[in-house]
């Protein structure tokens, strides 16, 4: 049910990723503008979401054409529902419900979608599919949802430590696709009411060309209460350098909702460039109005792209002349959750659509589905 109130008014707040989990949402890739090698992203999609269900439920959006093919590749397997839910591409992260929680039941917010910018600079032309799939999965699941649709917002714009932080970028939050009528301070109170949040935490910037205007998740997130990763470069001529300086000194210099100083966890992205291929271009289908790779297009690789589940954390690897970055950043987050164990997921074949495990992903925490 469509409900008109604000979940902060109702006692609802959105957790932590790391906090319980019922579940995750995931939606089966077929979009030939951003997965030039089609079968093997289904396959590393297919991995991901066997890892994922050894410990909660994941549900699997795909359309019509793609349902048989999803079930063969996730035939016998437990702890899966595959939905026929349409959408315009893979992105759960962005176009699934953020969810939050009152202690108890569970409610979802449907957000505007307008592909990372609409008119603006939005990445496809035709996104009617995607903005309609929160409010579609929530009626699916026989989930309440709140209804904000006046306010465009992707998931992975938005990390929360689950006890009244939120972290956004301004390069994001702030970009002319999103919300330019409104200012940062309506912005601030808009994310506040939503997600039941006392303090929204604003970085300047994300990764180097990524292409959602610098999504959060691709750059920093929670690992603990006032803990985070920050995707980091000690190359002062990389142009990650100033960018992940900044949110560096941002940090240092503010406190959580509860008055703590965060301690800044330096995740390394990769040694060396991930780029486009040839080869990459060779199986790329772009749709008219659709945003379009070149040859040698530096992406927005990063290890701050992982995704913590019940048990474990699925952590991006890029292989090649990043073997030893891949390696450093497994050691890092390994010591920084006992308790759940690093899976190690090839990630080439989803970088190139434009983003990465976390992205991909959705999650639903643990609550009362009602």
């Amino acid at each position: 049910m469509k409900l008109q109130t604000i979940p902060k008014t109702d006692g609802f707040f959105m957790p932590a990723e790391f906090a319980p989990h019922h579940g995750t949402i995931m939606i089966f890739p077929e979009r030939r503008g951003s997965w030039s090698n089609l079968p093997k992203a289904q396959e590393i999609f297919s991995r991901i979401i066997r890892t994922i269900a050894e410990s909660e439920t994941v549900y699997v959006l795909t359309s019509e054409a793609q349902r048989a093919n999803a079930e063969q590749m996730l035939a016998d397997t437990a702890n899966i529902r595959i939905l026929t839910i349409p959408q315009n591409d893979a992105w759960a992260r962005d176009t699934a419900p953020t969810f939050v929680v009152n202690g108890e039941k569970l409610r979802g917010i449907d957000w505007q979608f307008n592909a990372w910018g609409g008119e603006f600079d939005g990445l496809y032309a035709h996104w009617d599919e995607d903005n309609a799939l929160a409010c579609r999965f929530c009626d699916a699941l026989g989930v309440d949802y709140y209804d904000a649709q006046h306010f465009v917002l992707e998931g992975g714009s938005i990390h929360s430590d689950g006890e009244g932080t939120i972290l956004v970028t301004e390069s994001c939050l702030l970009s002319g696709g999103r919300n330019p009528q409104m200012t940062k301070e309506e912005i601030t109170e808009t994310l506040k009411h939503y997600l039941g949040a006392e303090k929204v935490i604003w970085l300047p910037r994300g990764i180097f060309n990524d292409e959602t205007n610098e999504h959060v998740d691709n750059v920093c997130a929670f690992t603990a209460p006032a803990q985070v990763v920050l995707a980091w470069t000690d190359k002062e001529d990389d142009p990650q350098y100033p960018l992940s300086k900044a949110c560096l000194d941002v940090l240092a210099n503010t406190t959580d909702a509860k008055g703590r100083a965060f301690t800044v966890h330096k995740l390394p992205i990769p040694d060396y460039p991930v780029c486009v291929e040839q080869s990459d271009m060779d199986g790329y289908e772009f749709e008219e109005g659709e945003d379009v790779r070149e040859v040698g297009e530096r992406l927005a690789a990063s290890y701050v792209n992982f995704y913590i589940c019940n048990h474990a954390v699925l952590l991006p690897q890029f292989g090649g002349e990043n073997a030893e970055s891949d390696e450093r950043a497994a050691e890092i987050l390994g010591t920084l959750f006992h308790e759940r164990s690093i899976v190690k997921i090839p990630a080439r074949d989803i970088i190139v659509g434009g983003g990465n495990i976390h992205c991909i992903t959705q999650q639903i925490p643990k609550g009362v589905l009602s």
